[in-house]
């Protein structure tokens, strides 16, 4: 019916359909499995081209790693046009009053569902009793879908570390720049995780994020949430008790990735805070987050998205927040010159466990002075006002 080589569009990061896709996979000799953060339990076979917009542990390093460049608010997009799919499988509620519940993950689903509508592509949902009901762009009407498999299966957690202690200076240096009323953009990892912890006594903070973990849950349970305004995301993961507030909950609005990423909808909100990471952050503010020796790491995300959506907001600010030394590679993260494709540029500021380099509004040599004073790890200093000099920033 589909053709040789079909592309098979899934959910991606914790809530893919992995009971179903291994007996669909077997059937397909050749196919491009599409999914974004990809997680290392899928079924893969020889004849899988993994394909991806943003790279996670289960197709990172992978030797048929198809890898399409693209801001994450364009990704839905691509659905409709060069990577249009040939099935889509999603991972969802079972069926109440004619509808199932994209639950966890809706992400980029809607539009690769519309665009299998459009081209008499199947949808095919792995209906699972334990995974939460949630409300907005996640509901889809069970016309819109083929096949149903009911699979009772337990749904992927995340168990959250303990933060280390450059994590901690580090989001606490950014959890002080945040104000009462302000909006976050709240990621996983230890760093937001830090700045999470950091705000616990604010009062009136809004959330606008592509994705959420158990930081907002326990903003949600020291009353630092303004509780007129809905939580709005895109997808969730995290520990099933976040799982457990999310089902059936009205304050957790699921939006599209259009709308969560779009740029111009992130700079309607007040005061929006965006906190993102990188690899590398070099002396003109240029921060590479999705490569490593040439090779993709990562890839865009909604890094991008958010730094300019973020920038344009009404009070709004776009931090940067890295350690100064990556204790992997033994490396200094701030550097003369990234060699790396650009992820973002352009952020309010630059905070480490050094300090906090403030970037927007400063000519070029102010912000590369407050790099290497206030972000470079103290043993790189005198390295980078040498290379400095010698690109003309001294």
């Amino acid at each position: 019916m589909i053709g040789s080589a079909p592309r098979v569009v899934i959910s991606g990061n914790f809530a893919s359909p992995v009971t179903i896709l291994g007996p669909l996979l077997a059937e397909l000799p050749d196919v491009r499995l599409h999914a974004l953060n990809a997680q290392t339990d899928l079924p893969m076979h020889d004849g899988v081209v993994p394909e991806t917009c943003f790279v996670g542990p289960g197709f990172r390093r992978h030797p048929r790693l198809s890898y399409v460049p693209c801001r994450l608010s364009m990704v839905p997009r691509l659905f409709h046009g060069p990577l249009a799919p040939d099935v889509v499988v999603v991972h969802t509620t079972t069926p109440r009053d004619g509808r199932v519940s994209l639950g966890l993950e809706v992400n980029v689903l809607p539009a690769a569902i519309e665009a299998a509508r459009a081209r008499g592509a199947l949808v095919v949902a792995q209906l699972n009793p334990r995974m939460p009901w949630t409300f907005g762009d996640a509901e889809v009407s069970v016309d819109d879908i083929d096949l149903g498999v009911e699979v009772d299966a337990p749904l992927a957690t995340h168990v959250t570390r303990s933060p280390s202690d450059d994590a901690r200076s580090i989001g606490a240096r950014v959890a002080a720049e945040i104000a009462d009323g302000a909006t976050l953009q709240a990621g996983i990892g230890e760093v937001p995780d830090a700045t999470v912890a950091g705000v616990l006594d604010r009062r009136g903070l809004r959330i606008w994020t592509e994705m959420f973990s158990d930081g907002v849950l326990a903003l949600e349970q020291a009353g630092a949430l303004d509780r007129g305004t809905p939580v709005r995301t895109s997808f969730v993961f995290g520990s099933q008790e976040l799982y457990d507030w999310v089902d059936d909950n009205p304050r957790v609005r699921m939006l599209r990735t259009e709308t969560t990423n779009s740029p111009a909808e992130i700079a309607r909100q007040p005061a929006m805070t965006s906190i993102n990471t990188a690899l590398q952050v070099d002396l003109f503010d240029q921060a590479n987050a999705s490569r490593i020796d040439a090779r993709i790491y990562s890839g865009f995300g909604g890094q991008t998205d958010f730094t300019v959506g973020a920038s344009h907001s009404p009070g709004g600010r776009a931090f940067m927040a890295l350690r100064s030394w990556h204790p992997r590679a033994d490396v200094s993260t701030i550097v003369p010159l990234v060699d790396e494709p650009v992820t973002s540029f352009q952020h309010s500021a630059v905070v480490t466990d050094q300090g906090v380099a403030w970037m927007w509004g400063r000519s070029e040599r102010e912000q590369a002075r407050n790099l290497i004073e206030h972000a470079a790890h103290p043993s790189v200093r005198d390295d980078l006002w040498e290379e400095a000099r010698a690109l003309g920033l001294a």
